[in-house]
């Protein structure tokens, strides 16, 4: 059954402030490579993919409380920084923590869609399935490039991401024919997601 309007009301928000804090924590103690996946866009929009899974049903909202987990888990993150690392608690409300709240309610209306569209049927299911799959690969192929400049362990990195696509693929995915349609559309989804890093990161 689809969790209740109070249910969700409280585990969205609750969920994000341990989405940012734990994933500052993962980065700061958690070794390298898997460290990487603290510092991953992909984790963070598979976390809005997940919330709109649990919710089941209702599109609006799973969009809604995938964009209260995303941008609650921003200023989760600064704090934990603040307390754990002794950051300023001023880099809160600066304006690439904005940036990254704004781009929070993009991606939280994405994957928390594409997380009730997974249980759905016909092309809503595939282009669902694809979304958390390509998340990964795209940030793979970003580790790809980062390797030819002599990062340290990427390549440990695409293998961890690839293997973490191919686990998506195989649990949302649920059919082989979902799976492999799924595969053909993630891939180029993948792609066109590195040209717009590429872009906006300059």
């Amino acid at each position: 059954m689809p969790p209740e309007h109070r249910t969700l009301a409280l585990v969205a928000p609750v969920a994000g402030f341990l989405l940012g804090f734990l994933d500052f924590v993962w980065i700061k103690w958690v070794p390298y490579p898997l460290a990487e996946l603290g510092n991953s866009t992909a984790t963070w929009a598979v976390a809005a993919f997940a919330l709109g899974w649990w919710v089941r049903a209702g599109a609006l909202r799973a969009a809604v409380a995938a964009v209260v987990l995303l941008v609650v888990a921003v200023p989760s993150y600064y704090l934990a920084a603040a307390l754990l690392q002794g950051d300023d608690l001023a880099v809160i409300v600066a304006p690439t923590s904005l940036l990254w709240m704004a781009s929070g309610v993009l991606a939280g209306v994405v994957f928390g869609v594409a997380g009730v569209w997974a249980r759905t049927t016909g092309w809503r299911r595939v282009v669902a399935t694809a979304l958390p799959v390509a998340v990964f690969v795209e940030e793979a192929l970003r580790f790809v490039a980062r390797a030819r400049t002599g990062y340290p362990g990427a390549w440990w990195n695409v293998l961890i991401d690839l293997g973490l696509a191919a686990l998506l693929l195989e649990l949302v995915g649920r059919t082989l024919r979902v799976r492999l349609l799924a595969a053909a559309v993630a891939l180029p989804l993948a792609v066109a997601g590195t040209f717009v890093f590429a872009v906006v990161g300059g």
